[in-house]
């Protein structure tokens, strides 16, 4: 009789069961292993031999067949060893019952511990979702699955608790945790606003930026304050709800940059690769799709200082991940979707020079040079960031002077969190988060104009010869003004801000 141990794979964030089927037949000693796995797996062959043995059980004498179900799909990594070990153990009869709905996750030292794996909590969350209600995890995994509910997470030290758990009913250790023990919105932070002299209108269109998920382009020349003002950036950002950290860690988990000790993902990632990073950086990918640096992410910022210096092509896969909010990774043999919903922070100069448009020092580029350095940001991509600012440089006077009424990052948070908490429950029945999510049927629903702010989008229409895109952002950047100022409607104002904030001065 076949024995069938249960275990999990993921395809992105997507997780499948995986049956673990172990039969013993009379024929040479070997352990084969079928099923469509990688290097990792076929090597498991001598890990389980010894982990077994070193336990203080026999290892069979005779052939072992492993087939991990289903057979097209394909699997990675260590983690099945745990599995297959529990299988083999109980077709000897050393396990005396065949576990049934419980699954198991972990992969296997030589002396039979159970090491980490990655990728535990979007499995334990998956395997709940089909019908799972037990699963064994390594100890070291067990505070990172202590967040799902609904579905029992034991972890397990070493191959000889799993045995005595399932023929002794031995209890195995178990962690419950509370995630609102983890979120906080007290952190401190060394870069805020209140120690950025000037820039209002700056920190203004941060403040947007923050409040609806808009992406952000400034520019400025050199010393203007673009980098400081976007280390302040995080800040200002609200903190994290419950379904947002949950996602984060999952993708954290699957990328295998969890700390096992801190395992939740509590604060909004800020991401900030260097210019020489490349597509497959940026985008994810390689032999085994992983995470990018945009999936990482993720209800977080992407800050790219010095825009212009990243090579166009890798820009120009920017473009599917900003309007859609996620990617999809194709390979011959899979397509992986991973989420990419995350605030586009671009900073750049005027000119290579970076002093065109400076009040104190002259530009010394031709035109030829300021042309080819602003055409590596194409128009298809720069008609997908919401607000285009310029960044000046602040007069002798402005920093020197000792102003008393900035605003602490504490202070615009508060603003933010509102309007964020507003856009929540607006669209608590769509499916979205921010303002900067609504597709055109919800705009049509959310963004709807009084005569006289319709009159006035329909010059600016005109005027500004805007796209279709650029209309729909507009709307978008206007709705979140007019949440931050708690309006139900939108008004001319909010429309005249949103048109300068889009780099068109009314």
């Amino acid at each position: 009789m076949v024995v069938k141990i249960f275990s999990a794979a993921t395809v992105g964030l997507d997780v499948f069961r995986i049956d673990i089927e172990v039969d013993i037949t009379n024929s040479l000693p070997q352990i084969a292993i079928i099923g469509l796995g990688d290097t990792a797996i076929s090597e498991a062959r001598e890990r389980l031999k010894l982990a077994i043995k070193n336990s203080g059980f026999e290892f069979p004498s005779t052939k072992v067949v492993i087939n991990l179900a289903p057979a097209d799909l394909k699997k990675e990594g260590a983690a099945y060893d745990l599995g297959m070990a529990v299988g083999i153990l109980t077709k000897e009869g050393i396990i005396k019952e065949e576990p049934k709905n419980t699954a198991f996750i972990g992969e296997l030292s030589l002396d039979g511990s159970i090491k980490p794996v990655h990728g535990v909590l979007p499995i334990v969350f998956g395997l709940k979702n089909i019908g799972i209600n037990k699963v064994i995890i390594p100890y070291e995994n067990l505070k990172e699955a202590s967040f799902a509910d609904d579905i029992k997470v034991l972890g397990a030290k070493n191959l000889n608790e799993v045995v005595l758990h399932l023929n002794d009913n031995e209890p195995l250790d178990t962690i419950k945790q509370n995630i609102d023990d983890f979120i906080t919105s007290n952190k401190e932070y060394t870069a805020d606003f209140k120690y950025i002299k000037g820039q209002k209108f700056a920190k203004r269109a941060l403040e947007i930026a923050a409040a609806g998920a808009h992406n952000v382009l400034m520019s400025g020349s050199p010393g203007s304050g673009k980098t400081l003002l976007a280390h302040a950036f995080p800040s200002i950002l609200p903190p994290l709800t419950k379904e947002e950290a949950i996602e984060i860690t999952k993708i954290y988990s699957i990328a295998g940059l969890l700390d096992y000790n801190n395992p939740l993902i509590s604060e909004r990632p800020i991401r900030t690769p260097h210019h020489s990073a490349s597509a497959v950086g940026i985008i994810g990918g390689g032999s085994n799709p992983k995470p990018g640096e945009i999936t990482l992410a993720h209800r977080g910022v992407l800050f790219l200082d010095e825009m212009p210096e990243f090579p166009r092509a890798v820009l120009e896969v920017l473009r599917q991940p900003v309007e859609d909010n996620e990617v999809t990774i194709s390979r011959a043999q899979m397509s992986i979707k991973y989420p990419a919903n995350f605030i586009l922070l671009g900073a750049m100069n005027p000119c290579p020079c970076g002093y065109l448009g400076d009040k104190k020092i002259d530009c010394k580029c031709s035109e030829f040079q300021i042309n080819r350095y602003r055409n590596k940001l194409s128009g298809p991509l720069l008609d997908r960031i919401d607000i285009h600012i310029d960044v000046a440089r602040l007069e002798a006077n402005e920093l020197l002077g000792q102003e008393e009424d900035i605003e602490s990052s504490a202070d615009v948070r508060k603003r933010v969190a509102q309007a964020r908490e507003i856009q929540f429950k607006r669209y608590k029945e769509d499916g979205i988060f921010t303002n900067s999510e609504l597709n055109p049927k919800l705009i049509k629903k959310y963004c709807k104009l009084t005569p006289d702010v319709n009159i006035m989008l329909k010059n600016a229409l005109k005027m500004f010869n805007l796209s279709a895109r650029g209309y729909d952002r507009i709307l978008k950047i206007s709705r979140t003004i007019a949440d931050l100022d708690n309006s139900p409607d939108i008004l001319t104002s909010h429309l005249a801000q949103a048109l300068q904030f889009r780099g068109y001065n009314v």
